[in-house]
Order: C-alpha cells, then structure tokens, then sequence
C-alpha cells in the first residue's frame, strides 16, 4: 500500500483534553483531577477496551481504564489526579478484549446449544494463554483444568469460565488483541495557585488614607495598607490583590467620578501609568520606597497571602517612554498621540502601546519590567485589558517567564468576545475573568457553568470575581443583601477560583447614573472604609464570605474545575448544581449541592430533582444533606422539596452524607 492510512485498527478519535487545533498543550494544575475521554469503536461486534497510558514529569508510567459511557456515543472516559508540576505525556490504547468477547458469545451459543465444543474450546485456550502470561495465578490454571476436563457436564464446564474470581483475573489483566495506540500528547501542570484560591482586591493608597483639616487627603502607604492583612486573610482569602502602585501622570488627570477636570489634591487613576517620578518599574511615592515595597511583599508572605500586582501595559501622556520612545505609540495626522477609548468611555489620561511598530524593542521592555517585579518578590501579575495587545506578544512573553519562572502566574482581565478570551487562555494565561458578572438567570448560569466546567476548561480557567472598580451589575445595584450573598455563593462554589473588590462586604450599590460604575469610584479618589464598624452594627458580609471561604477549604470538590453537574428544579428562578469528588481521589468522597434563588426579591417554593447515580447512592436510597451554612438537616432522595427565602437566606449549599463506598 502506497498511501498509509491515517486511522488506526481500532479507530480512537475525539480525544479530550486537548486545546483547539492542538497547537499548545492542555493544562492543569496540581492537585487537578482531570477526565480523559476519547470515542472508541470498531467494526463488527467485538467487545473493546481502552486504557489511559499517563507519563508523569519524572517519567513514571501508569496505566488507568477507560469505561464505556454507554447510550451508544461510543464515548470512553476515565479521571486521573495529576498531582506533580510540568509537563505530562498521554496517549489512549484500545483493543478487543477477546476474553469479554468470548463471554458474550458464549452466554449466547452454551445455552442454545449453539457450537458448544467449539466455544469450550475456544474458551480453554483463551484461559491457557493467559495462564502463560502468569504461570503460578491458580485461579485462571484451576479454571483451565475444569473447562479442559471433557467427562465434565458442559454447562459445569462453562460455569468454571463464569466464575468472579475468573473474571476479577482477566479484567485486571485482559486478553488484548489488535493493540491500537493514539498520538501522545503533553499536558502542561502548573502549580495549585494557578488553578485554585480565594482573591481579595484592595487599594493601598485608599488604606490609612486620612483627609485633612483643608479638605485635602494624605494617602495611605504600603506600611499602613499592611494593617488590613490580617482582616482580609481572617476572611479566608489566598490572593491579595492590588491595583497599579506606579507614578500617576498629571495631564488629563481625571477627578471624581471620572470627571475631566481634577483638583490638586485628587489622586487620579492608577492606571493612568508615568510621570516625572518613573514609569513600570517606578513605585508611587506616595505608597514608599522599594524597600517600603518589600515590607509590603513580606507582611503578605507572613499573612499566608499571595501578592498579584497589575501588570497594566498603557501609559499616561507623562510616561518617560512618551518622549524617549514615541514609536511605541499611534500618533495620528493631526501629530497627536492617541488616547484610549472604548465607546462611549474615552480615557484622555491614558495613551495605549502599539506593538506594530516596534515590535522587538517594545516586547523586550516589558520582559525585563515583569523580570524586574519578579526579583522584587511579585509571582502573580493580574494583566490589565490583555485583549488589546497582539496574542503573539503574549504567547512569548509567557513563554519566556514561565520557562525561567514556572511559577509566576498571568491572570488575563479580558472582558472582550470569546475568540479573544479564550484564546489568551489557550496560549499560555493561567487564569482569566470571564463573563459570570453578566450571567444572572437561571438559564445563563446553567449555560455558563457547563461551559467554563467542560467546554474550555482545557485551556481556560476561570476566576469568578463577584465585582471589580469598573463593574457594579444591574442585580448588585438592585439585589441588596440577597444578591451580594447568592452572586458570593455561586462565585465561591462553582469556581475553585473567585475574588472580590472591597466594598462588596460593605453592599457598596450605589451606581454612577448611566453607568456599571460605583459612585464615588475608587479608581478616581481614596475611598477609607470602616470594615469593623459595619460588622459590629450587622452591616457586612464578612462572616458569610468568611463562612464560603470556610467551605471551600472544608470540601475538595469545591477546589476542582472540571467536575461540576447541573440538576433540575420546577422553578425559572432555582439554579441546581452539583460538585463531586468520588473516594478515589479524597478520603470517603465529597459532593456539594447547591440551590440558589436567583431572583433576589422573592420566596420561592419548588422541587428540585436530582441524579445521584453521580454521586454513587442507588436511585431508590435516602440519605442526608447538612446546610452548611444554617447547620440544618435534610433526609432526601430523588425529588426534593425547597423553600428558599430571599430576605433570610437565598441560597442552600448541602453537603451530601455519602454511603460507604460510593
């Protein structure tokens, strides 16, 4: 044959997980437990078998079994918990099971009478084989001698094949025929930060900052912003996370509320990057010194906190590249530069970078930025609207730091089209913002959670971040208490990555007319809060969040990605889900249900309807559910009855009493 066929014997086709076009490796992170899945069929009626050929970084092979799904998508599946960083090999084998074929050829002939010498026969010498592979396994050689002994009845003889312990042997190590192997792929592990934790978002200047007799401000620094740590990591969070901490340029300075005209004292945007003072690699001097700075990093480090800072690449009209490189820019035939702009926003006090005119020199710069920030402590750079530079840029930028520094984490802030989106997550960003702020209904949320759960959770990994600076939802400004609490829960359960902006503790819903902003935007002005007078007057959430950070840590299933299920309810507004982690992978197992009333102004009273089969319990069988967030308990089964009252607790998140073995 001159051409060679592209299809192996035993055709393995649609492997998941895989990126599109598979020009990147999957990811992971440590800790993951990952479905491998691959459609798997043959010609004619032989029975089949797959298995999972998983290479860890060190080299160590294992192989894990597929099971057929069933329902005839000739779907094949199996989890593996990838628990070492760096890159991990995989392919599929398949093969006719001759032994399983045998079974089910001769259940049908044996009792019909059908050919029974021949599939004794056929039956023996399947069994001698394997005997031959593992000379001192005394099961299989006992059943050989009794389907072998031909003054034995027959159906005695054919018992001897049935038998659990027969079966228990040659399903452990099969009869393989016509072996057939997939391309190997790699799968890129990253460490747990990448894919799981809590986030906190605060600004240092708005820390300690006190206003003065006059009326005017004295920031707060990186010495008195220290002093919210502890309360932020008692809340229960992994990640602060903090806004620009660079010079803020003067022309165009935007004040309060986004107006074109700023007073001396107003602070300006941080995002508004450069002065006279420095640029990217430069620290307000308002906020301290580098050492300043390094205080900072260490008070995090010994909070058990991460620090992220943004990596925002755009420049205020003082920025020193301005003069010394004003080919990074778009200057426009009017020998201006232009400013940002996404209509009907205009940002006067920002000019974007332009790749396309120095490529080379631009990019360059910015690795030796991030390099820099690296050696100052910082491992996770939140990026500021990546989505409006070249994705080539940031495949090698990523590429360059994550070679050097596998551990430094891109968080990618792209609220754009999907193409774009995802495809910063598909070329190298650890974690990305995603659209669940806008995803409100029922229908919405179940949509979305499939998605971000199964459809690209090979590449992308979401961060369910409740609210940030530019954005304050219809459902936070009109939802009062019962929205913040079911957009925390859902954020916190359906995501083992989620984060907040302060303020969100404190029901902050007051929006600038006409806009998704918060009055008052702290981006513009300081914005000191009392987060301890509000909770003693039971005017914040922090103990709910604290309890839904309590959860997550109490519940593995809530720390995966990929295992997230969605029920039914009789209701337009009660939003089912489920994560499970079977005791495989966590000691006893683990499921969470949550149920969740996503509409904030109302009682609503319905059923819902559950498959745990998912969860291991027979479809007949009551078991209990614990609310843990009211303590109360529930016997349930199948269907089952909810009440859930916006106004005292929106949301039940029940932690399923499994039976052993499930």
């Amino acid at each position: 044959m001159e051409y060679e066929p592209r299809i192996g014997r035993i055709p393995i086709r649609d492997l998941s997980p895989l990126q599109p076009e598979d020009l990147w490796p999957a990811k992971a992170f440590a800790g993951e437990v990952v479905p491998f899945s691959a459609s798997i069929f043959k010609d004619g009626h032989d029975i089949l078998g797959a298995d999972l050929a998983l290479t860890t970084p060190a080299g160590t092979r294992s192989l894990h079994r597929l099971v057929d799904l069933g329902e005839g998508s000739d779907r094949w599946q199996t989890h593996a918990l990838l628990d070492t960083e760096g890159t991990w090999n995989w392919h599929i084998e398949a093969w006719v099971d001759e032994w399983a074929t045998y079974i089910h050829n001769a259940e049908l002939k044996i009792p019909a009478g059908v050919d029974v010498p021949l599939m004794l026969l056929i039956g023996t010498t399947l069994l001698k084989r394997a005997l031959a592979a593992d000379p001192s396994n005394t099961v299989l050689a006992d059943a050989a001698k009794a389907m072998a002994a031909k003054r034995s009845p027959d159906d005695v003889r054919f018992a001897a094949s049935l038998t659990p312990a027969v079966t228990a042997e040659l399903t452990k190590n099969p009869l393989r025929a016509l072996l057939t192997r997939s391309a190997s792929h790699e799968l890129r592990v990253e460490r747990a930060r990448a894919g799981r934790g809590s986030w906190y978002e605060f600004f240092p200047r708005s820390e300690g900052a006190k206003q003065k007799s006059n009326g005017s401000w004295k920031s707060g620094t990186f010495r008195t912003a220290a002093k919210r740590l502890p309360a932020v990591r008692a809340m229960g969070f992994d990640v602060l996370y903090v806004p620009p901490i660079h010079p803020i340029g003067r022309s165009f300075r935007k004040g309060p509320n986004n107006t074109l005209i700023a007073a001396p004292g107003d602070p300006g945007s941080p995002w508004a990057i450069g002065s006279a003072e420095g640029g990217h690699d430069a620290i307000h001097p308002d906020l301290g010194t580098v050492a300043d700075f390094s205080f900072f990093v260490k008070a995090v480090k010994r909070e058990g906190l991460e620090l992220a800072i943004d990596l925002a690449l755009q420049c205020s009209p003082d920025h020193p590249w301005v003069t010394e490189h004003p080919e990074w820019f778009t200057t426009l035939p009017d020998k201006t530069i232009a400013f940002a702009e996404n209509p009907p926003k205009k940002y006067q006090d920002i000019y974007p970078l332009n790749f396309d005119n120095d490529f080379e020199g631009l990019s360059r710069e910015v690795l030796r930025i991030v390099k820099y920030w690296i050696g100052l402590g910082v491992k996770i750079f939140r990026v500021d609207n990546p989505h409006t530079k070249p994705l080539r840029f940031w495949e090698w930028l990523l590429h360059e730091i994550n070679t050097e520094y596998p551990d430094v984490i891109f968080f990618a802030e792209a609220f754009t089209a999907p193409a774009m989106l995802q495809g910063l997550g598909q070329i190298g960003f650890q974690q990305s913002y995603t659209y669940f702020t806008w995803r409100n209904t029922k229908e919405e949320l179940e949509e979305f959670l499939v998605s971000i759960s199964d459809e690209t959770s090979a590449f992308l990994r979401p961060n369910l971040f409740v609210n940030t600076p530019d954005i304050l939802t219809a459902f936070l400004q009109f939802g009062g208490v019962a929205g913040y609490k079911v957009r925390a829960a859902i954020a916190a359960t359906a995501s083992p990555s989620w984060g907040m902006y302060a303020g969100y503790e404190l029901f902050e819903s007051v929006a600038r007319p006409g806009s998704e902003e918060n009055l008052d935007n702290e981006k513009y002005e300081y914005k000191p809060r009392d987060f301890e007078g509000a909770e003693a007057a039971g005017r914040s959430l922090a103990p709910y969040v604290t309890r839904l950070n309590e959860i997550r840590n109490e519940h593995p299933a809530l720390g995966q990605l990929r295992n997230l299920a969605v029920h039914w309810s009789d209701d337009g507004a009660i939003l089912v889900y489920s994560k499970y982690l079977s005791p495989e992978f966590t000691p006893g197992g683990d499921a969470i249900i949550v149920v969740a009333n996503v509409d904030p102004h109302s009682v609503r009273e319905t059923f819902v309807h559950l498959d745990i089969r998912q969860f291991g319990i027979p479809a007949g069988q009551l078991y209990e559910v614990t609310d843990l967030i009211t303590g109360q308990v529930y016997t349930w089964g199948l269907d089952n009855f909810v009440r859930l009252d916006a106004f005292t607790e929106p949301v039940h998140i029940l932690s399923v009493t499994l039976p052993k073995g499930s």
